[in-house]
C-alpha cells in the first residue's frame, strides 16, 4: 500500500493592500508581512543515490517554484481589486508602480485562494511524480490567516 506524506514550506512578501468598502481600519491604504505555508503531499521517493531520496520533493525546489509563479509577483507589491478604480487609476498612472491587479477584493481569504489556484497546477504531478498541493495557509499577521484545503488524491493503484 502507498503511503501519503506531507511536507509544508513557508515564505514570507511583503505587500499592500486595501479593503475599499470594509467599516473599519482596512479600507485605508496599508502594508502586511505574509506568511504562505505550503503544504505537499505525495509519495516517498525511493531512487538509490539520486539526491530527491527519501523526499517528497526538495524543500529548496518548493522554495523556487513558488518563488517563480506567486510570490516574486506578489512580494513589494499592491494587491488591488479591479474594481477600486480610484486607487488603481491612481497606482497606474505612477511609472513602474508594481501592482496586481485582482478579480476579487484583497481580503487574506480571497488571497488565499487565488495563490492556491495558481500554485496547485504548478505542482501537480511535479518532475513526474505524484504530488498534490494539500493545504495553504496565509497567515495576514502573526494572530490571522485563511487556510485553503484541497482532499488528498491517492494515485491509482495497479
Amino acid at each position: 500500500m502507498t503511503k501519503q506524506v506531507s511536507i509544508t514550506r513557508r515564505l514570507e512578501f511583503d505587500s499592500g493592500h486595501r479593503i475599499p468598502s470594509h467599516g473599519g481600519q482596512c479600507r485605508n491604504i496599508h502594508g502586511h508581512r505574509y506568511c504562505l505555508d505550503l503544504t505537499l503531499s505525495g509519495e516517498v521517493l525511493h531512487r538509490e543515490g539520486a539526491s530527491d531520496d527519501g523526499m517528497i520533493l526538495d524543500f529548496g525546489d518548493i522554495k523556487t517554484l513558488a518563488q517563480e509563479h506567486l510570490v516574486s509577483k506578489w512580494d513589494h507589491a499592491f494587491l488591488i481589486y479591479r474594481g477600486d478604480t480610484a486607487l488603481l487609476n491612481f497606482l497606474q498612472s505612477m511609472d513602474n508602480h508594481k501592482t496586481v491587479v485582482l478579480d476579487a477584493i484583497p481580503t487574506v481569504e480571497n488571497l488565499a485562494q487565488v495563490a492556491f489556484d495558481i500554485l496547485a497546477p504548478v505542482f501537480k504531478d511535479c518532475f513526474g511524480h505524484h504530488l498534490q498541493l494539500t493545504k495553504l495557509v496565509l497567515f495576514e499577521t502573526p494572530n490571522c490567516w485563511a487556510e485553503v484545503s484541497a482532499p488528498v488524491r491517492l494515485p491509482a493503484q495497479d
